[in-house]
């Protein structure tokens, strides 16, 4: 007697187009109707929420979604969309992982999730740049030296509002629009990955749609929830108005630096547009000029300054340098001088609220003064911006910008091994930027590449966690096995 178990589960063969006529998949695994295995059409409902608000938000403009209660509803209602959407997206892309849902026909299913995960994930630095509060300052500056030292500068720009502006509300959104359909098309076409393990038993039932749909109404009505109970935090963001106010000899300070040229921007090593302008010229020059423009009758102390010889404006920008660079600068001991009633103008100027202004109309021919791109990076010189953010753990030091600026809402935390890697291993390195950039460009290479790579696409079946999700059909497996060796004896 041949007591050998035949095959415990062989997958049906369907058509390719099976059942197309409908919009939704009518026969399913009998694990197709679980919790985890609906993860795909909540992540379609928060995306769905995301338009939808997105649109509104669109509608009727930044002033109403920062100052009105309605807007602030809206917008917290935008940032819980979005955790919710990232949140469903990672975790079925780790049920398709475990199960390993990648397996030939499935791989281009597949390769278009990863592409979609990191298209959202850039989207959503992309939204928080246009919440316009602090936070946005901050992210739009670290967004610039990640995509500056991912080489892709040239084309993405964070300080840019206008180009993130339309990169956020159209550009992605389409993009994904686009990839989602194809996605679904194949998943509707394909049907849900059946089990290609001989050890997992699990019959085609009928798809519980209303259960499916249930599940869509509780995520909306939790993301509802949430808007309400955790709204979206705001901080304003930091003027240069506010930092010649509140700290003129820091103003001052960051002034000299751009006289000199001796500050961060000043010294920045690359050669992308908008980054490599002359810091006098910029921060100097122009303001100075629109102000002596504004008040006829002002002494020029800038014609005073270029008649002096080269090494008297050196010695002159030297002084300064060394007196604000003291600990305790004494307002009597100021230098005398052409370049002290400059930078005392400058600073005046600011504190009245019109130097940034200055800055946003310059005609340098650059596109970063349009942009907002000169301002950002003034305040960034004047260490600010990194202050008020160590203050507010959202620092990549501290793993990452992965808090909201009161610390009560959940922030971006899929940026964790961002931080994570800036904290350790890019700890010490000075292109750290650059070397974010290659490691994240390689996890995505090989994250896509995964379901072609020989042997290395069986660590699913290493790491066992199919157990979990299959466990029912894994116990029906082996009371099947049971039966039929009794059967045989």
């Amino acid at each position: 007697m041949d007591a050998s178990p035949a095959p415990l589960h062989t997958p049906r063969k369907r058509p390719l187009v099976e059942g197309l006529g409908t919009l939704m998949i009518e026969r399913v695994p009998s694990y197709g109707n679980k919790f985890l295995y609906s993860l795909g059409f909540l992540s379609m409902i928060s995306f769905l929420v995301l338009l939808v608000t997105g649109l509104v938000m669109v509608f009727f403009g930044p002033n109403w979604w920062l100052t009105t209660r309605t807007g602030g509803y809206m917008r917290s209602l935008h940032l819980w969309a979005t955790q919710a959407f990232v949140l469903f997206m990672i975790l079925h892309l780790l049920i398709v992982f475990f199960t390993s849902g990648f397996k030939k026909p499935r791989r281009l299913t597949w390769v278009i999730g990863v592409v979609m995960l990191f298209v959202v994930l850039a989207e959503t630095e992309f939204g928080y740049i246009l919440r316009g509060d602090f936070s946005s300052q901050w992210r739009s500056l670290q967004g610039a030296d990640f995509y500056n030292g991912a080489g892709m500068g040239s084309w993405v720009n964070p300080l840019n509002y206008a180009q993130v502006y339309g990169i956020h509300i159209a550009f992605i959104p389409l993009a994904l629009l686009a990839l989602l359909g194809m996605h679904y098309l194949l998943v509707r076409v394909l049907g849900i990955a059946e089990p290609y393990r001989k050890d997992v038993v699990a019959p085609t039932v009928k798809a519980n749609h209303t259960l499916l749909f249930v599940r869509g109404g509780v995520t909306l009505v939790v993301l509802l929830l949430l808007a309400v109970v955790l709204p979206s935090p705001y901080l304003s963001p930091v003027t240069i108005e506010t930092v010649a106010t509140q700290d003129p000899n820091l103003m001052a300070t960051t002034l000299v630096k751009e006289f000199d040229r001796s500050s961060d921007t000043a010294g920045y090593m690359d050669n992308i547009d908008p980054y490599t302008f002359d810091t006098r010229a910029v921060f100097i020059d122009a303001p100075y000029a629109k102000l002596v423009a504004a008040q006829p009758g002002t002494t020029d102390s800038m014609a005073a300054f270029k008649g002096l010889s080269a090494d008297g404006q050196t010695a002159a920008l030297k002084a300064l340098s060394d007196y604000y660079g003291s600990t305790d600068p004494d307002p009597q001991a100021v230098p005398k001088g052409p370049a002290t009633d400059i930078v005392t103008a400058l600073t005046n100027m600011a504190a009245a609220g019109l130097y940034e202004p200055a800055l946003l109309s310059s005609d340098l021919g650059s596109k970063a003064a349009s942009t907002g791109t000169y301002a950002d990076r003034f305040l960034a010189d004047t260490g600010a911006l990194e202050e008020q953010a160590s203050q507010l753990g959202i620092t990549t030091e501290q793993y990452g910008m992965i808090r909201e600026e009161t610390g009560h809402a959940p922030g971006a935390w899929w940026l964790s091994p961002i931080g994570l890697l800036n904290h350790t291993v890019l700890a010490n390195d000075d292109n750290g930027d650059r070397d974010a950039a290659i490691l994240f460009g390689s996890l995505l290479i090989t994250m896509l590449a995964f379901p072609f790579i020989p042997y290395v696409n069986r660590l699913p079946d290493v790491l066992k966690v199919h157990a979990l999700v299959w466990r029912k059909e894994r116990k029906a497996a082996r009371t099947a096995a049971t039966e039929r060796t009794k059967a045989g004896m």
